[in-house]
């Protein structure tokens, strides 16, 4: 294969390549997941610890030592508050581990790129595999802790796969447009994590959208998070429909995001082996 040739860059050919490879991402990621916990005493066990170590931390500090409320009522236990705050850090923890990862993963399989006739552009797909891995756990986690405590769980949590989806193709353009750009400028990697951490507190994170004046709200909607950790709530916590009108515009842009990511990937990909 010449590296210098062209590659197709269109929004048709992100679907074509995505179902061609389909295979080779499933296998991938699997890879990729199990190669995470490979050699330590847990193993795989671990992707289970860690959201339950994480939900216990934030549940202690801030019901305990902050006696944070979210103010949905006087009912409202200790709980409550973490498990609302969980669902933000499981969106918000998809994206940023596919966007940290992004800048390098083009310069860490270097050999994809210079000895093997291998598609380049299924690497996002690979971390974003890994990264829905993760997620599930997190989501499982959440669901068996709420019904542990005999809380109501609604229908409606069916619905998340469609909330997140929108997100998983803006998320995708912009790991595209990072792995593609972090091969010729190296200092983007030390910016994503900047960034995402900066993102995690303009985000309804750790505080309700409502509480800010309505001003500063339309601040923290120009987040592409805000919207999907919101409507994750409804769906996961609240039992409530997602706004399908807000879900369909977002989605319309997220694909626009991911065709130009992916259209900057193949347009710059004849000139990563001259670089690397």
């Amino acid at each position: 294969m010449n590296p210098h040739q062209i590659h197709p860059a269109s929004l048709k050919a992100l679907f074509v390549s995505l179902w061609h490879n389909r295979n080779l991402i499933w296998q991938m990621s699997k890879r990729e997941v199990v190669g995470r916990y490979r050699g330590s005493v847990m193993g795989l066990a671990w992707s289970f610890f860690n959201p339950i170590l994480m939900l216990a931390v934030y549940t202690f500090v801030f019901s305990v030592v902050f006696k944070a409320r979210w103010g949905i009522g006087s009912e409202e236990g200790k709980v409550d508050f973490a498990i609302i705050l969980f669902v933000g850090l499981i969106v918000h923890a998809l994206f940023a581990e596919c966007i940290n990862r992004a800048p390098g993963l083009i310069l860490s399989n270097i050999n994809y790129v210079k000895k093997v006739v291998f598609p380049l552009e299924i690497l996002p797909w690979v971390t974003l595999g890994s990264a829905l891995f993760h997620t599930f756990i997190s989501l499982l986690v959440l669901l068996v802790v709420i019904f542990i405590l005999n809380l109501s769980i609604s229908w409606t949590v069916v619905l998340f796969p469609l909330v997140i989806l929108p997100l998983v193709f803006a998320t995708m353009g912009v790991a595209w447009f990072l792995a593609a750009t972090g091969v010729y400028v190296r200092d983007i990697s030390q910016t994503t994590g900047i960034i995402t951490m900066v993102m995690l507190f303009l985000a309804p994170v750790f505080y309700p959208l409502s509480v800010l004046p309505e001003k500063y709200q339309l601040y923290l909607l120009i987040n592409p998070l805000t919207f999907i950790i919101e409507e994750s709530r409804q769906v996961l916590i609240f039992g409530q429909i997602p706004h399908w009108t807000g879900l369909v515009i977002y989605s319309a842009v997220s694909l626009m995001i991911a065709w130009l990511g992916f259209w900057w990937f193949q347009k710059t990909r004849r000139g990563f082996a001259d670089v690397l």
